[in-house]
């Protein structure tokens, strides 16, 4: 007895889009929240935390470069 084992023949173009759908989640997460980092550092900046918001300021090229390094757009 054996058991039937046929992929459809789109499995790969669906792997394909699934892929490329996580990998386009993913790079909008790090944009959202290096935007929410950028915001967070301009309120606390004027809200008169200067140093703190100095200090979250600084995450925001970080977060992009974490995004750069884990999500990157890769051309198919």
């Amino acid at each position: 007895m054996e058991k039937d084992t046929q992929r459809p023949e789109n499995t790969k173009s669906l792997l394909r889009t699934d892929l490329s759908t996580a990998k386009t989640r993913a790079r909008g997460l790090f944009l959202v929240a290096a935007f929410l980092s950028l915001v967070a550092s301009i309120v606390l900046f004027f809200s008169g935390s200067e140093n703190e918001g100095i200090f979250v300021g600084l995450w925001v090229p970080s977060i992009l470069s974490l995004g750069a390094l884990l999500a990157p757009s890769w051309r198919d």
